[in-house]
This record gives structure tokens, C-alpha cells and sequence, in this order.
């Protein structure tokens, strides 16, 4: 079982710092996530510290996919603290002991599903900066995880309509680069 959660704590703060810069006259710009603004994809990220509250809980979570724009209204940056501290007092050692539902990866404890969630705040940190015109430079470390992640879990993510096709990434590209063309997005979105 995984016993360190600085990488989730360092992707929600890479997050954190991203939403805090998003300019008031982006929050309705277009993101990469298809459909998305750059409110959608702040709420739906902060709809997940929501559903990890459930999960720790052992209660029903909430769809951070359906209207995300729901959780980042009014001041996104407040909601998401909000969200985040609940969440962290939520995950107790009992709480990450709990086995949850993970798919056809079976029901792995609260603390390894945390491991693998890195790739959902950082991958979204750089559709946010890319809506709201930031740099979007992610934390290699992180980046490299995440990958490993992306490979374990694209396969039901595509299935389930969760994630498009991979793309096929520029000759030479970095880790960054391809793991995001593997997502299906390119330095060229919005």
C-alpha cells in the first residue's frame, strides 16, 4: 500500500496555484476539455475533492462530471478551499484504509486510489491554464507518475467515453508533451 501522499498534495497545490490566477475575464473561455470552460474544469476538479469526501465517508459520490460548473460558482478559488479542507480532514488513517470501487482494478484502499489521482488535478491544472492563457509548465516529477497512471487507467477511461483517442505526439517531444498527446491533447488547443 502506498504510504506517501506528497505527490496528491502537490498536484492539488499546483492546482490551487493555477485557479488562484485564472484573470476574471476567462472563466468562460473554452478549455481543451471538450465542451468545458475554464469554470467546468475548476468545478469539475473541485467536485472530485467532493466525491474523495464521499469516498472516505463510505457515502454515494457526487458526479463532478455532470454540471461541474456547479462547484466553482461565484469565487472559484474559495470554493475550492472549501472543498479541499473538507476533503483533507476527511482522510483519516481508518479513511484511507477503506477499500473503494476502482473498475476492473477491483477495490484498492482510499490511500493507493489517492497515488493514481494525481493525474486528474494535473492533468486538469493544464487545461485550466491553457483556458485562462498561463503557462502551463507541470511539475515533471508529477508528469511522470502520472503517465505511469494514464497507462494503467486509459483503456476503461476510453471505453467509458471518459477520454479520447490518443494523439500522436511531435518527433522528440517531452514527457509532458507525449502524455498529453496519449490524452488527447496537444500544445495546439485552445
Amino acid at each position: 500500500m502506498a504510504q506517501d501522499l506528497s505527490g496528491y498534495h502537490r498536484s492539488l497545490d499546483l492546482f490551487e496555484g493555477i485557479l488562484g490566477a485564472v484573470p476574471r475575464d476567462r472563466w468562460s473561455a473554452a478549455s481543451p476539455c471538450a465542451r468545458w470552460t475554464a469554470r467546468e474544469v475548476a468545478g469539475h476538479v473541485i467536485g472530485g475533492q467532493y466525491a474523495i469526501l464521499a469516498l472516505a465517508t463510505g457515502r454515494p459520490a457526487p458526479d463532478a462530471n455532470e454540471a461541474p460548473a456547479r462547484y466553482a460558482s461565484g469565487d472559484a478559488l474559495s470554493a475550492w478551499s472549501t472543498a479541499r479542507k473538507e476533503c483533507e480532514a476527511a482522510l483519516t488513517p481508518e479513511a484511507l484504509r477503506r477499500p473503494i470501487p476502482f473498475g476492473t482494478l477491483g477495490e484498492p484502499p482510499l490511500i493507493d486510489f489517492l497515488g493514481a489521482y494525481v493525474l486528474e488535478p494535473l492533468v486538469h491544472s493544464w487545461d485550466l491554464a491553457r483556458a485562462a492563457c498561463l503557462p502551463s509548465r507541470l511539475d515533471q516529477d508529477l508528469v511522470h507518475h502520472a503517465f505511469a497512471t494514464a497507462h494503467v487507467l486509459a483503456a476503461d477511461l476510453r471505453a467509458a467515453g471518459r477520454l479520447g483517442p490518443a494523439l500522436v505526439p511531435p518527433r522528440g517531444a517531452d514527457e509532458q508533451t507525449r502524455l498529453l498527446a496519449f490524452l488527447g491533447r496537444t500544445a495546439d488547443n485552445p
